[in-house]
């Protein structure tokens, strides 16, 4: 029976069954699956820089090694450049434990005089908040938080040589898994996979590239200090949709605090920040990474809180591909096109007369009697 004679129920039942049974995997499995999906989204993105070298005769181990030495080495450098600035921050931590005392102090006199909460009390509540604190990093949770990037990190490289050295074996393999007259369609599809990817990833190194030199125009036209590191900073938890730029806002506001703790620059570095996330929203992810990757932003929410709540800071990132790449698939597989509709972002010309076709026509009707 064709998939689109059955009853919707049993479609629906069916989607909804593999969709949980892929949460509830990639749940589990997420110590294993997510460096395999990161290891397999930065090979696709190294794949162009591997063939480059093969073009020009070297050995196929030759070129991936020399394609992951020059992506580690790029890697390393803004590492050692973020630490350069963090390590001149460091310098100014008594600064800043002094401002937050100062802060503190003045807060706690505001809570008394307003609130009629005495001194003790507010001690009281501030000890219980740190016992928690404490709690929840010494939690199983906390450390698996802290060893997972670190395990995530020292996989990576081994990944994304395998993955480079057995593609043509891997890609024969999901082929094969198809009937023969579907073998064209299965590979226009990964062929598609791969060019959103490789243009989703690299719009996104463009778009954050943007971001970094709009916050660092504003951030020194304050006389910040630290301007390029939080611009910097900013922009990479800027790969985080929505969630990452709200972090880098109060980050931001938390460092320029330690230098100058008037509120008229800090107000000043939330503005910088606000401009530059619609900058970022209406113009730089539309005619960048949007042009890519046409994902509803109702989706793209719920797909980073929900990559967050599985595999965390990881999954937040790769919730956006994975969610291009379901779309990919739905696009182009019978009885699944409403579900890429569901996820993509075109919209209809006129909604209204879709909708209301009926009604539109009845007040059309209406106005050229009365003119």
């Amino acid at each position: 029976m064709p998939s689109s004679s059955r009853p919707l129920y049993h479609r629906m039942s069916h989607v909804l069954i593999i969709l949980t049974l892929l949460t509830y995997g990639i749940y589990i499995g997420q110590e294993i699956i997510v460096p395999l999906a990161l290891a397999g989204l930065l090979a696709i993105l190294l794949r162009p820089v591997e063939a480059w070298f093969m073009k020009r005769g070297f050995h196929k181990v030759i070129a991936i090694c020399m394609t992951l030495f020059l992506a580690m080495s790029f890697l390393i450098a803004v590492g050692f450049f973020i630490s350069v600035q963090i390590a001149d921050f460091s310098d100014d931590i008594p600064k800043l434990q002094a401002h937050i005392n100062d802060f503190y102090r003045d807060a706690r006199r505001w809570i008394r005089s307003e609130y009629r909460v005495s001194y003790g009390k507010q001690a009281q509540y501030v000890k219980q908040v740190q016992e928690k604190t404490l709690e929840s990093l010494q939690s199983d949770g906390a450390i698996s938080a802290i060893s997972g990037p670190l395990g995530t990190l020292a996989l990576l490289p081994i990944y994304i040589f395998l993955l480079l050295y057995y593609r043509a074996m891997l890609l024969k393999f999901i082929v094969s898994l198809f009937a023969e007259e579907a073998a064209e369609k299965v590979w226009e599809i990964i062929g598609q996979v791969k060019t959103v990817i490789q243009s989703y990833v690299v719009g996104l190194l463009l778009e954050t590239l943007c971001v970094a030199i709009l916050n660092a125009v504003g951030l020194l036209a304050l006389k910040v200090e630290y301007a390029i590191m939080l611009s910097a900073i900013a922009a990479i938890l800027n790969l985080i949709p929505y969630i990452g730029g709200i972090v880098a806002t109060i980050l931001a506001v938390l460092i320029a605090f330690v230098n100058n703790p008037d509120p008229g620059v800090l107000l000043g570095v939330v503005g910088v920040f606000l401009v530059v996330q619609f900058i970022d929203n209406n113009i730089l992810v539309p005619m960048i990474v949007g042009s890519k990757v046409k994902v509803n932003a109702l989706v793209s929410i719920v797909g980073v809180l929900v990559g967050g709540a599985l595999a965390g800071v990881s999954g937040m990132f790769l919730s956006i591909p994975a969610i291009a790449l379901m779309k990919v698939v739905f696009d182009r597989v019978e009885g699944l096109e409403p579900w890429g509709i569901l996820i993509g972002d075109d919209q209809p010309e006129d909604a209204r007369q879709s909708m209301f076709p009926r009604w539109m026509r009845f007040w059309e009707r209406a106005g050229e009697k009365m003119s």
